[in-house]
């Protein structure tokens, strides 16, 4: 017999590509993944992955497990659903509070997916900028990106999800303009009350002295499409945008990792555990997105 479990993690590879992504977007030590995958190996008789300097590749039997897995774990999502989403014990509010651009570029379809599936939890969305304070009960899960976990607050329960990285965007056809030659100045688009932060260069694009501000994040996405010059921007938001691309010779940086928490009692209800469980498997794989490993799937300018 197959162990699911093993096909989880063989699932967790495929996705993001190593094995380290897969260990942290399950939240385990790296040894237990290589063991799992050897131990799936060993049952089918069949090598699953090459090692690469890259990463890992499936093998041919590794693509056609792939295909094979993907239906498993549809199977197994749909048992969850008719358990435990069927149960008319599973209703009452539920508060999520995220950042804007998580909820609109990321999060927003999984969420309309998860109210599907149990029409019977009202949900509140707070996407804002201000953090809710969990312990008042102002909201019920906080989904936020930690820099240092040791930051967390020690009453609140976290489950951890994939590493966030940022990168340095402008628009594909304001970057064909430069490249021939266009004589007008590439400015830096800022969020006024946070400015150019530290990490992030001009790579090879020589910017103007004169910056464009915006006060919010929509109005900056929008601001780099219309070509108004270069900014820094979550890689799922960048990366997913084809009229967007990386600006060479510039750097990725990570902001942060993203967490799904909840307090006290409030973990242990019905409708939060089962949406922190319907995120966290979500978020791992959108893993790749998240890295800014997902635009190599694209033609693109910029450093991996």
């Amino acid at each position: 017999m197959i162990d699911w479990d093993d096909i989880r993690y063989f699932l967790a590879v495929a996705r993001g590509g190593s094995v380290r992504a897969a260990a942290e977007g399950l939240g385990v030590y790296h040894s237990t993944v290589l063991r799992r995958i050897a131990q799936l190996e060993e049952r089918l008789g069949a090598q699953m992955f090459e090692k690469l300097p890259s990463g890992y590749r499936l093998t041919a039997a590794g693509e056609e497990v792939l295909e094979l897995a993907n239906q498993m774990e549809a199977s197994s999502h749909q048992l969850e659903t008719r358990v435990f989403g069927r149960d008319q014990s599973v209703r009452g509010l539920l508060r999520v509070t995220l950042a804007p651009t998580l909820a609109t570029h990321l999060l927003m379809p999984d969420f309309a997916d998860f109210a599907r599936l149990h029409p019977d939890i009202e949900m509140d969305i707070l996407s804002s900028g201000e953090l809710a304070n969990l312990t008042n009960r102002e909201a019920d899960v906080a989904i936020r990106v930690v820099y240092d976990r040791k930051t967390l607050p020690v009453n609140l329960h976290g489950l951890k999800g994939p590493d966030l990285f940022g990168g340095v965007y402008m628009s594909r056809d304001r970057l064909a303009a430069w490249g021939a030659g266009a004589p007008d100045p590439i400015r830096w688009i800022v969020i006024s009350i946070h400015g150019i932060p530290d990490w992030a260069s001009a790579g090879e694009v020589r910017t103007a002295g004169v910056p464009f501000r915006v006060t919010d994040a929509e109005a900056q996405i929008v601001a780099v499409r219309q070509g108004l010059g270069i900014t820094t921007l979550p890689c799922f938001v960048g990366d997913a945008d084809p009229r967007l691309v990386r600006v060479p010779g510039t750097d990725l940086h990570m902001y942060g990792t993203l967490w799904l928490l909840t307090h006290g009692e409030t973990r242990k209800t019905k409708r939060v555990r089962l949406f922190t469980e319907f995120v966290s498997r979500r978020l791992a794989a959108y893993a790749p997105l998240l890295a800014g490993q997902a635009a190599t799937d694209r033609e693109r300018c910029g450093p991996d």
